[in-house]
C-alpha cells in the first residue's frame, strides 16, 4: 500500500520554494564534487589502501626499489618513495585530478590492463581525504639540455572539501633524482568518522605490514623496505623469492623452502600459464591461512580458488590441522584476467578458472615432489635438543640408505641404524606407511580402486548432513569403491568397501570419506585420504617382532619411495643425531 504524500503551504520556505520538502525522495543528479568525495570514499577506506594505491604506481613505474614509511597508524604520515620512470610536469600536474591516467585509454576496457593501478583516481582520492605531496622527476633534460641537473616537480593538494574542490594544486619545483616520493599526511582529518572507526595503530599498521608482504613476495625482483616509526620493519633485496621469503619471515623458512618455476598450457584456452614462487616444507607450517599468499601477474589477490589449488599441491604432507607458507605468483594474459571485479582490485576474475587451478596444483604438487636440497640444521651441543627429521620437509628423497646399516631396535617400535656419521631413528610404523602408500598409490593411479562384497550388506546411520553427501557425492564415493544404497531415514546400507590388495576397508571407513568431500576437498584428496587409512592397517606396530634383517628389507623398500622421509599423514618416518652432539653430550672432541 502507498500513500502520497501530503503538500501543504507550511512546508514551503518564505519565498514559496518547497523543494527541500516535495523533493526529499525524488531522483537526481549529485553535485560533481559530491561524486568525487564518494569515489573517494569507496577507494581509500584505511591507510592500508593509501599504500596499496601507491605501490601500485610505483611497480607500474618500472620501480626497481620501493620504500614505504608509515607513522603511528598510517593517518599521521604515509611516505612512498620509487626509482621508476618519474613524470615530467604537465604529467605531475595533471595526475592529481580524477579519472586522470597514463594507464588506460579514454574508450578502453579495464579487462585485459597489464598494469597494476589502471582506474586513475588514486592520487585524486587521496587528496580528498588528506595533505598529497607528490615530489617527481623523469630524468629529461632541463633547459639547458643538462640531463644531470634536471628540475623535479613539487605537487601539493588536499585535503579537498566541497567548497575548494575545485582549487589549483600548488606547482613548483624540486630537488629530486629520477622516481617520485608521495607524502600524504593527515588522512581523513576532514573526515572524523572515518578516522575514528578505524582500529588501534598497532592493528593498521599490521594490515599495513602483510600488504607490503604480499607485494615483496608478489615481486620478488623488487626490492622493498617497510619503516614504522623510525624503524625498518621489513627489508627484501629485490634479489629472487628466496631471499624476498628470509626478509619477510626467517633464515629458517628461506633455508626450508624450494623455488617453484614452470609454464603449463592450457588447451582449452590455447594460453600458457606461468607458475612461480616459493613454497616452504611442510615441516615449515602456521596455524592460520593466512600465510598462503597468492597473486595473480604481481597483483596480490585473495582467491580461494588459486589458495586452494596450492593447498591441494600440497596434499597430505601438511600435519592435520596446519597451514603451508607459500608465495605463488601466477601469470596469465592480460585479456583471460578482469581485474575490476573488487572496489580495491584485490580480487580478479578468470575466464579460464578451473583450468588455471589445476595447473598451480600440479605445478606445486610436482614442485614439492622433485625438491632435491637436503635440508640442514647446525649441530646443538645439548642432549635436550629434539633430533631433526631427515630429508626434505615434504618428504622426498635426499639420499639412499645404500650405506645404512642396522644396529637394532629400541621399544620394539623404533628401528636404529648406523649411516655415515649418523645414528638414524627410525619409526618403523610410519616408514612402513608410507612403502604401503606408495605401493597402493602406483597400482592404482589410472584404475579403479578394486572391492570386496560385504556380506551380509553393514547398515550405516547417517546425519542429515551425511546423507545429503553420500546423495551428493554417490558418483565419486562409486569411484573410490564404496556401493551403498537408501535404507530409509538417514539410513544406508554398505554393500561394497575398497580393497586394494585384498585390505579391506571398514564400512566406517565411508563416514572418512564423507568427510573429505563435504570439507570441500577434491575427490583425488579423498582417494589419497582412504590409501593412507588403508595402508596403516597393514603396516608394522609396536611389538611385532623387527630385527635386524626386517630393518634392511624396510630401508629398501622405503629407498624405492617417492618421498621417504614422510608418512602419508605428513609425520616424519626418520630421526637423526649426528655424531657430533654425542661427542658434545659426552665432552668429548670427537
Amino acid at each position: 500500500m502507498t500513500t502520497e504524500r501530503k503538500r501543504t503551504d507550511e512546508g514551503s520556505d518564505s519565498d514559496g520554494d518547497t523543494g527541500d520538502v516535495e523533493g526529499a525522495d525524488r531522483v537526481r543528479r549529485l553535485d560533481p564534487a559530491t561524486v568525487d568525495r564518494i569515489a573517494a570514499g569507496e577507494v581509500i577506506t584505511r591507510p592500508a589502501r593509501v599504500v596499496a594505491e601507491l605501490v601500485d604506481n610505483a611497480l607500474d613505474a618500472g620501480a626497481s626499489r620501493v620504500d614505504v614509511g608509515v607513522d603511528g597508524d598510517g593517518t599521521d604520515r604515509i611516505r612512498v618513495a620509487d626509482d621508476g620512470r618519474g613524470m615530467d610536469r604537465a604529467d605531475a600536474r595533471l595526475a592529481v585530478e580524477r579519472h586522470a591516467t597514463s594507464k588506460l585509454a579514454p574508450d578502453a576496457d579495464p579487462v585485459g590492463v597489464a598494469s597494476l593501478g589502471f582506474r586513475g583516481e588514486a592520487l585524486a582520492a587521496v587528496a580528498d581525504a588528506a595533505r598529497l605531496e607528490v615530489t617527481t622527476n623523469d630524468g629529461g633534460a632541463d633547459d639547458a639540455g643538462d640531463v644531470a641537473g634536471a628540475v623535479g616537480t613539487r605537487v601539493v593538494v588536499g585535503p579537498r572539501s566541497d567548497a575548494d574542490a575545485d582549487d589549483e594544486p600548488e606547482v613548483g619545483d624540486a630537488g629530486r633524482a629520477r622516481g617520485t616520493t608521495v607524502v600524504v599526511r593527515d588522512l581523513f582529518s576532514t573526515r572524523p568518522a572515518r578516522r575514528e572507526s578505524l582500529a588501534g595503530s598497532r592493528a593498521e599498521f599490521a594490515r599495513i605490514s602483510t600488504l607490503v608482504a604480499d607485494y615483496a613476495l608478489a615481486n620478488p625482483e623488487v626490492a622493498f623496505t617497510l619503516e614504522h616509526d623510525g624503524s625498518t620493519t621489513l627489508s627484501t633485496p629485490g634479489t629472487g623469492v628466496t631471499d624476498a621469503l628470509f626478509g619477510v619471515y626467517d633464515r629458517e623458512t628461506a633455508s626450508q623452502s624450494t623455488e617453484v618455476s614452470a609454464s603449463v598450457g592450457i588447451e582449452k584456452g590455447g594460453i600458457t600459464v606461468e607458475v612461480s614462487g616459493a613454497l616452504a616444507y611442510p615441516s615449515v607450517t602456521r596455524a592460520a591461512r593466512d600465510h598462503l599468499r597468492v597473486s595473480v601477474n604481481g597483483r596480490p589477490v585473495r582467491d580461494d580458488r588459486l589458495a586452494g589449488a596450492v593447498r591441494a599441491g600440497y596434499g597430505r604432507l601438511l600435519p592435520e590441522g596446519r597451514e603451508p607458507v607459500a608465495a605463488v605468483d601466477v601469470a596469465v594474459p592480460p585479456a583471460r584476467v578482469d581485474p575490476n571485479v573488487h572496489p580495491a582490485k584485490r580480487e580478479v576474475g578468470f575466464r579460464d578458472a578451473d583450468a588455471v587451478a589445476e595447473a598451480v596444483e600440479s605445478v606445486v604438487a610436482d614442485a614439492l615432489t622433485g625438491a632435491d636440497l637436503r635440508r640442514k640444521a647446525t649441530v646443538d651441543t645439548d642432549l635436550e635438543t629434539a633430533l631433526e627429521p631427515v630429508g626434505e620437509g615434504d618428504g622426498s628423497r635426499s639420499a639412499a640408505f645404500a650405506d645404512a646399516e642396522p644396529i637394532g631396535t629400541f621399544r620394539d617400535l623404533y628401528a636404529l641404524v648406523e649411516s655415515g656419521d649418523e645414528l638414524l631413528v627410525i619409526d618403523a610404523h610410519a616408514a612402513h606407511e608410507r612403502v604401503n602408500y606408495e605401493r597402493l598409490a602406483r597400482a592404482f593411479a589410472d584404475e579403479p580402486i578394486p572391492t570386496a562384497a560385504v556380506d551380509p550388506p553393514a547398515t550405516l546411520s547417517l546425519s542429515a548432513g551425511e546423507a545429503a553427501a553420500a546423495e551428493a557425492h554417490a558418483e565419486t564415493l562409486d569411484a573410490l569403491g564404496f556401493e551403498t544404497e537408501p535404507f530409509g531415514g538417514g539410513t544406508v546400507r554398505v554393500r561394497a568397501v575398497p580393497a586394494p590388495f585384498g585390505r579391506t576397508a571398514d564400512p566406517g571407513s565411508l563416514r572418512d570419506a564423507l568427510a573429505t568431500l563435504s570439507e570441500g576437498e577434491s575427490p583425488r584428496d579423498a582417494r589419497e585420504r582412504l590409501l593412507a587409512d588403508l595402508a596403516c592397517h597393514p603396516s608394522l606396530k609396536r611389538g611385532d617382532a623387527i630385527d635386524r634383517e626386517a630393518i634392511r628389507a624396510l630401508l629398501q623398500r622405503l629407498d624405492e619411495c617417492e618421498r621417504p622421509f614422510a608418512c602419508p599423514h605428513g609425520r616424519p618416518t626418520v630421526l637423526s643425531v649426528d655424531e657430533a652432539t654425542f661427542a658434545a653430550g659426552f665432552d668429548r672432541d670427537r
